[in-house]
């Protein structure tokens, strides 16, 4: 998102609803409590001292509230919310431009930190550390460069990578967290939440349906149930029971557990195509038509975390769950041993 959506701009469709759905602070924010709590303290902390926050960083699979908790740093401490993302930034002038138009307390959201580009990195580490930024003047013998002051501010990075944010950078946020994915019972409290606020009526039963199949995923959780609703007013009296919801979610392809097509054309390739693995990341996504990153950044962590594939020095492997789920009998025979040993 840019800063001019983020400031009031208009948002496109659904991003639009998304953006109703959000809860505007921490009271409202269902699920994470441990990370709630946490938030919290570091919060009430710096509005006693009359400080800004310390520098946040946010971790999880997408979907999760990562940039939800963002805003609601800056709606706590009633801040400004300015928002980019790593991608956007191809050159050091392009942070610096952001960070020097703050004002006092802002809040920086940093969305998938770990894609900056490493000089544009190294430009946040005294940002960050001295709320200082050195900008060079002129070009070849005669450049120089110049220290500028910036104003207190919070930045709040948000990454799916952990891993891939390079140590001088992930030590100068002074709290980190990280979102699991959401048990049942806070999604659906969330899909009756927004049931209410998009006036969907939604009796227990069907909106414990559309929790079931969310992959523990708040933002799949409302997609899901604007399709159902969709469905409902289509083929049905608008109203979503347990039975339309069933029915919506199979012409959608979302199966019992939540698995999409992209998910079964993941599991169906490692189980059909390459005999319950193993198989390399870059193999597997050729074969089901996807970048890389889709596959391991929005399926593998649901099928792992479901127990459906593994993640093993040699490559992804189906597990005897996965053989379950697609009802392919298994492998048998010295493989099929090795595999399921």
């Amino acid at each position: 998102m840019t800063d001019e959506l983020l400031d009031g701009g208009v948002l496109p469709g659904e991003d639009r609803l998304d953006a109703t759905l959000r809860p505007q602070r921490l009271d409202e924010f269902v699920g994470q409590p441990r990370v709630r709590r946490q938030l919290e303290l570091v919060l009430k902390g710096a509005m006693q001292r009359g400080a800004p926050p310390d520098h946040v960083l946010l971790s999880g699979p997408p979907g999760l509230g990562k940039t939800t908790m963002a805003a609601i740093v800056a709606a706590e401490v009633g801040a400004a919310f300015r928002a980019t993302s790593g991608p956007a930034l191809e050159r050091p002038g392009d942070l610096a431009a952001i960070l020097t138009n703050l004002e006092p307390g802002d809040v920086l959201f940093l969305d998938e930190i770990h894609r900056l580009p490493r000089p544009i990195e190294e430009v946040l580490y005294p940002a960050m550390e001295d709320f200082q930024i050195d900008i060079v003047v002129g070009k070849g013998p005669g450049a120089r460069s110049i220290r500028l002051d910036l104003p207190p501010f919070t930045l709040v990075g948000a990454t799916t990578r952990t891993g891939l944010i390079a140590s001088p950078l992930r030590d100068r946020f002074g709290f980190s967290a990280h979102l699991d994915y959401y048990d049942r019972a806070d999604l659906e409290r969330i899909v009756a939440r927004s049931a209410r606020l998009l006036d969907i009526p939604v009796d227990d039963a069907g909106g414990a349906e559309i929790a079931r199949r969310s992959r523990g995923t708040p933002r799949i959780a409302n997609r899901l149930l604007r399709r159902v609703r969709d469905y409902a007013e289509v083929e049905a009296d608008g109203t979503v029971d347990v039975d339309v919801a069933k029915a919506a979610l199979e012409v959608f392809d979302v199966d019992e557990i939540g698995l999409d097509r992209l998910d079964r054309r993941v599991l169906e390739a490692i189980v059909e195509r390459f005999a319950g693995g193993p198989v390399g990341l870059a193999t597997l996504a050729t074969s089901v038509g996807e970048e890389t990153d889709t596959v391991e950044d929005a399926v593998e962590p649901f099928l792992i975390q479901q127990g459906l594939i593994q993640r093993t020095p040699r490559g992804r492997v189906a597990t005897a769950a996965a053989y379950a789920h697609l009802g392919v009998p298994l492998p048998t025979g010295e493989g099929g041993a090795r595999l399921f040993d």
